[in-house]
């Protein structure tokens, strides 16, 4: 019997690969995405200094890491489904997608604080606003908004990279609402002091989101068992396997979103047929807890030196 737990002249087989990522499977619709809010950031930014209104240039401000997260996340899923030709990267270039969701929600929670800021200086002395721009503008961005989430929201449910897009585009969408609402109020009664109040709300409202994504990012980087993966639960599942008399160095980690990766040592009784635990092994993982890969090394019960590792 060989260390991963097959028998000499018998093939264990199911390790085929070549794997679409879920980020990959979107890159369409982020393109399009990316080229809407594009054109929009132009326009708003240029209304917004154009006609000095805070809630306008907030919601340019946030179409901006939209183009900056869409671009990135264009980029890595890019990058990540190229062949991996350098041997040392074992995994593949997969990550670069949840290191572009964490730069996204960065770039949120900074436009997020600028905005609570600039708010909190104007509402004491609140300019005036070129109302009619800026109500003409913020439609354009919604419809805008309208069709970028569209194209998003199927992916958004499938990768942690494009959810962090999704979710920018979601809180541009509420600010081109609360920009004409701004816009109607300016209109209708002259209030100045409703676009720092309405700039502040989107502010707010992005702020908890963008903390969100960060750490559900900073979780697989730090390589957390996903959420949904009870691994005391997963270790005793395989430690009542047929056969199986322990269990140790289990580990449990997702490598991007959609593809979670196991690995675990599992001690056998002497005679004990090693592949059908790989087998029953594996099915386990697959089945009941969503991780497709899994690494497993079966060792006899009467093997030592697990216990030499210190970390």
């Amino acid at each position: 019997m060989t260390r991963d737990g097959s028998h000499a002249g018998h093939a264990h087989a199911g390790h085929a690969h070549g794997v679409t990522t879920a980020g990959a499977r979107h890159r369409s619709a982020l393109l399009i995405a990316l080229a809407l809010n594009g054109v929009v950031f132009v326009v708003e930014i240029v209304t917004a200094l154009v006609t000095n209104s805070l809630a306008l240039l907030s919601d340019a401000g946030h179409v901006l890491t939209d183009v900056a997260g869409l671009g990135l996340a264009l980029a890595a899923i890019q990058v990540a489904s190229r062949p991996v030709r350098d041997p040392a990267r074992t995994y593949g270039l997969y990550r670069l997608e949840i290191l572009a969701a964490l730069v996204n929600a960065a770039l949120l929670l900074a436009v997020s604080i600028f905005v609570l800021v600039e708010a909190a200086l104007r509402l004491s002395d609140p300019p005036h606003v070129v109302a009619a721009p800026v109500l003409i503008v913020a439609s354009v961005g919604l419809v805008a908004n309208l069709v970028a989430l569209g194209l998003l929201r199927r992916g958004a449910t499938e990768s942690l990279n494009v959810r962090a897009a999704f979710l920018a585009v979601a809180a541009d969408t509420l600010g081109s609402i609360g920009v004409i609402v701004a816009g109607v109020l300016l209109v209708t009664t002259g209030w100045n002091i409703v676009d720092p109040i309405v700039g502040a709300a989107v502010g707010l409202f992005i702020l908890p989101r963008a903390i969100n994504v960060g750490g559900q990012a900073l979780r697989i980087i730090l390589q957390t068992a996903p959420p949904h993966v009870d691994v005391e639960s997963l270790r005793r599942r395989l430690g009542d396997l047929p056969g199986v008399v322990d269990v140790h160095d289990v580990h449990v980690w997702t490598l991007t979103s959609e593809m979670h990766v196991a690995s675990a040592h599992l001690m056998v009784g002497t005679g004990v047929d090693s592949h059908a635990v790989l087998d029953r092994a594996r099915e386990v993982l697959r089945d009941d807890y969503e991780i497709p890969h899994a690494t497993l090394q079966v060792e006899p019960d009467t093997h030592e030196g697990c216990a030499e590792v210190a970390w």
